[in-house]
């Protein structure tokens, strides 16, 4: 669903349902069909067609991926008319149910937080403003892609949904709390509370100055600190939470430019 909304600019429900009722049928197979690369495009439009060579080339590629093995088969063999009438219906049913009845305030929302990341964009740098916008994802520039797209959503809050299309990754963030109360000035952002109760403990700020020195496995921490595996386990669980710790080649480290924002966020709240 979400690679049709990408497409194009659809101004209201009728203006999506015809384009999913009229859209050539190869076409829309292969919109469907998960994009995993520029290597893999060709393979993409000619399962789309139908070429079963492919279809295994795609499987094969997302093998690791729980979703994609099973939904590319189903994609590439289920009835046209059977997959344009789901996403009508869908669809449909999303806005009557989610969107409809809430329309005005949820527009809002968005807008306010749209606002918001847009003026923070001027004081940060690109990668900062994604971990800011998502709450602590740490993205790594990508050679295939040439924009970064930032949507904001309220509906999966307190969530982050990531997609990858044609020279472009899409971060769906959450909005923050603050977009949601525009105009109370002292509500903080959900994930600078988070950060800060994290960091508000002495044995989780110990595992702080341990992984900023050095990635240590459980076993590290557990020896460090003399304290059961369980409890450092539950302490790293906040952090990670928080986003500010990570597991990496199955020893935690520490996020430091998580650390670094953290500063810059408490000053935008304080100045807002």
């Amino acid at each position: 669903m979400l690679q049709i909304l990408h497409q194009r600019k659809f101004a209201d429900l009728s203006e999506f349902t015809t384009y999913v009722n009229t859209i050539d049928e190869t076409e829309l197979r292969f919109i469907c069909l998960p994009f995993i690369g520029i290597d893999y495009q060709i393979y993409r439009e000619k399962a789309a067609q139908g070429e079963k060579s492919s279809v295994e080339k795609l499987v094969q590629a997302t093998a690791d991926n729980p979703f994609f093995p099973t939904y590319i088969e189903f994609m590439t063999k289920c009835d046209i008319s059977f997959l344009k009438e789901h996403l009508i219906h869908v669809m449909r049913g999303w806005y009557k149910e989610v969107l409809k009845r809430d329309a005005t305030e949820i527009s809002t929302i968005l807008k306010n937080d749209y606002e918001a990341k847009k003026q923070m964009r001027e004081k940060l740098a690109p990668e900062e403003l994604v971990q800011w916008a998502t709450g602590g994802v740490t993205y790594t520039p990508e050679p295939s892609v040439h924009q970064v797209l930032l949507i904001p959503q309220y509906i999966y809050r307190p969530w982050n949904i990531e997609a990858d299309i044609e020279r472009t990754k899409v971060f769906y963030y959450p909005v923050s709390n603050e977009s949601i109360t525009p105009y109370d000035k002292y509500t903080p952002n959900n994930f600078l509370v988070l950060k800060h109760k994290a960091l508000g403990d002495e044995v989780r700020l110990r595992i702080v100055k341990l992984l900023s020195e050095e990635n240590r496995t459980l076993q590290d921490l557990t020896d460090q600190l003399n304290i059961g595996k369980s409890t450092i386990h539950h302490h790293l669980k906040i952090l990670r939470a928080a986003k500010l710790v990570e597991i990496l080649h199955a020893k935690y480290g520490l996020k430091k430019d998580a650390i670094q924002l953290l500063c810059k966020e408490l000053e935008v709240y304080l100045e807002k």
